[in-house]
């Protein structure tokens, strides 16, 4: 049974304006783990509010081909050519290990929608000879029985994402996936070597029984759902790098740990919380009379440098938000959403207004500070590329189309091409498609414009053809 509402965690912080705007503190393991677990006030939080960020943009084409490039190793080069022999040699014989025992962590649930353990292997997997040191770390951090137990379930984010895309509310993230990559492909060599080390070898321990891992995802979700705001473990699922410090590490091994532990610490914690603090404030300030969700991962709102504490100097007033507490957002507009979490896919609802901005575009921020994506796109490198390409290549056939159409119906497709926006990308379960987006949002206020200025070059372009049509009659 669930306990009592009051009892229940709350991740949920109010930034008091009129009308309000809340922080949420999501993680990334499956939502079913942790949904009945989360407080009503904070689901209707989400329900309320007009827009709803999150830390990468999830539906930006961009994102897939800069995902992929940051990854890979530079043209030419294979993991077999950079890494020792030894790590490499360990390296694919764990990862034949984990192919031979995927399809008996796979459960019955996963297999009845249609997940095969050699399709989830590669999407994972695949092409990892190309990926770089640090990226491969990660990987095989990721390729455990826990971990493939909980694929084909969307984790927390990814579930607010694609809820924010089936009510149609306007979206947004505050992070590119250039500022989050070059961190990791920032560190030496010889610290990447001792990271990926690390991590085969507590794989290994596990195998063999003596390893017991510090952190484990079921303490996390304990932590989550216990709501623990003071959990170290909060930081390290946040930036998604394991922990190395140990101490029965050699004394130069400890401090090359502490080195790492450290130098990710500053960038991918403090540094990105002052990043998304400062384009918090810029959002709240570029639109007051709207109400923002912003779900961040958790370790963002604890410890020391959060992104509550940035705002509190920018002078905003953020209050932790308990459980039982009422949400209430003063400013109601007529085209509030109305629903409940239960409530049908195929449901009607009334749109609010769209703001009349894409994705927001930052500004060249400080491009030293680069910062570790959320690995919210687990599948493989090789499918990215097939996605990139396929985007290209559709792009280039509509591109091919367009120039085979009729010069008299030229005013009418520049005028579509002036209110259409680009496609997008969705991602449900971690399968990635690309399609058009709807037309008709946050579009209404050019829509006179675009109009009008179309007919004025119709009517230029018919009183340019009717000249020379005179004068071709006069010269014969």
């Amino acid at each position: 049974p669930l306990p009592q509402q009051s009892e229940l965690n709350s991740f949920l912080w109010t930034i008091k304006r009129d009308p309000p705007s809340y922080f949420f503190g999501t993680i990334h393991v499956p939502y079913t783990r942790v949904w009945d677990f989360i407080p009503e006030n904070s689901k209707k939080a989400f329900q309320q509010s007009h827009i709803v960020y999150f830390e990468l943009d999830l539906t930006d084409p961009y994102t897939i081909s800069a995902l992929t490039r940051c990854q890979l190793l530079p043209q030419g080069e294979n993991l077999q050519d950079v890494l020792p022999r030894d790590i490499y040699r360990r390296l694919k014989r764990h990862l034949e290990y984990v192919k031979l025992m995927m399809p008996s962590w796979m459960t019955p649930d996963q297999r009845g929608k249609g997940l095969y353990a050699d399709y989830l292997f590669n999407a994972i997997a695949g092409n990892w000879e190309r990926k770089r040191p640090v990226w491969v770390m990660l990987m095989v951090n990721s390729l455990t029985e826990v971990d493939i137990k909980s694929r084909g379930v969307p984790v927390l984010d990814l579930y607010l994402a694609q809820e924010a895309e089936r009510l149609r509310k306007q979206t947004g993230a505050v992070e590119k996936v250039e500022e989050q990559c070059h961190p990791l492909n920032g560190l030496n060599f010889s610290q990447v070597v001792f990271a990926l080390n690390q991590t085969l070898f507590q794989q290994e321990s596990l195998r063999a029984g003596s390893f017991q891992i510090p952190y484990t995802t079921e303490d996390l979700i304990k932590h989550y759902n216990c709501g623990d705001l003071s959990s170290i473990i909060f930081n390290h699922d946040t930036s998604q790098v394991p922990n190395f410090i140990n101490a029965t590490l050699p004394a130069h091994e400890r401090i090359t740990a502490q080195e790492i532990d450290s130098y990710f610490r500053q960038e991918l914690i403090y540094k990105r919380n002052e990043r998304m603090g400062r384009r918090v404030k810029d959002l709240l300030e570029e639109y007051p009379d709207k109400s923002f969700f912003f779900a961040f991962g958790a370790g963002h709102f604890m410890g020391n440098n959060t992104v509550i504490d940035v705002l509190r100097r920018e002078g905003y007033e953020v209050e932790h938000t308990p459980a039982g507490q009422t949400i209430n957002n003063r400013k109601h507009p007529k085209t509030l959403l109305a629903f409940s979490s239960s409530s049908p896919a195929h449901s009607p609802y009334v749109v609010s207004q769209e703001l009349p901005l894409p994705l927001h575009t930052w500004k060249d921020e400080e491009e030293e500070e680069e910062l570790l994506p959320h690995l919210l796109l687990p599948d493989g490198i090789d499918m990215l590329e097939k996605v990139d390409r396929k985007y290209k290549k559709k792009k280039k056939k509509q591109q091919k189309k367009q120039r085979l159409r009729q010069f008299n119906d030229l005013w009418v497709r520049l005028e579509e091409s002036a209110t259409d926006p680009p496609p997008r990308i969705r991602i449900i379960n971690g399968y990635i498609t690309v399609e058009p987006q709807p037309r008709g949002h946050g579009q209404s206020s050019h829509a006179h414009a675009d109009t009008s200025s179309a007919h004025q070059l119709s009517h230029s372009l018919f009183l340019s053809l009717l000249t020379w049509t005179l004068h071709m009659i006069r010269v014969h």
